[in-house]
């Protein structure tokens, strides 16, 4: 039997390697171990000075069709607080001020961790991003609750609301109960 010409080389090899306690991706050949870890997601609710609500309808899946906040991952060498600025102008073409961590929630289904910033729309000026099918700034009443893309949306504009107004709080996690199942 011939060996491959290029036989498959990294990390290929599902072991629990020496310390651990959970199976990962080993190479055998140099024991590099492949350490696959949750995904940060970060966002804002970015509102304009009359209160109004920055909302996107996401032209791509998931859930196309459906309204969520300006967010997305994170990229390599960038502060969550840029992440969350960066989405809301790739998507909203949205300059916004990152005021304070509004709220951290686990999505362990999907190995998330989502990081959901409060946050001040500099202009009423927005157009569709290359990922919006439609923008709009939404008064709370007119917020498209049926048509909401995840719960963790609907999570964050319930808490930006308990927080409203002045003063210090605490950053929200994910609501008794809810592990984020999408």
């Amino acid at each position: 039997m011939n060996e491959p010409a290029n036989p498959p080389r990294g990390p290929v090899t599902r072991a629990i390697p020496e310390g651990d306690d959970r199976e990962r991706l080993v190479c055998a050949d140099c024991g590099f171990i492949d350490y696959e870890n949750p995904k940060i997601v970060v966002g804002a609710v970015a509102v304009w000075e009359d209160g109004r609500i920055l909302m996107c309808r996401r032209a791509i899946p998931p859930r196309k069709g459906f309204w969520t906040l300006p967010a997305g991952y994170m990229e390599l060498h960038e502060t969550a607080a840029e992440g969350a600025m960066r989405e809301a102008r790739e998507e909203a073409c949205a300059a916004i001020e990152i005021e304070r961590v509004l709220a951290v929630y686990s999505i362990p289904r999907l190995s998330q961790v989502q990081i959901i910033f409060r946050a001040r729309l500099l202009s009423p000026d927005i157009e569709c991003g290359p990922e919006s099918a439609e923008v709009g700034l939404f008064e709370w009443s007119g917020i498209p609750w049926r048509d909401i893309a995840f719960p963790s949306v609907r999570w964050a504009l319930g808490h930006f609301d308990e927080t409203r107004g002045p003063g210090d709080f605490a950053a929200r996690t994910n609501p008794p109960g809810e592990a984020g199942e999408y």
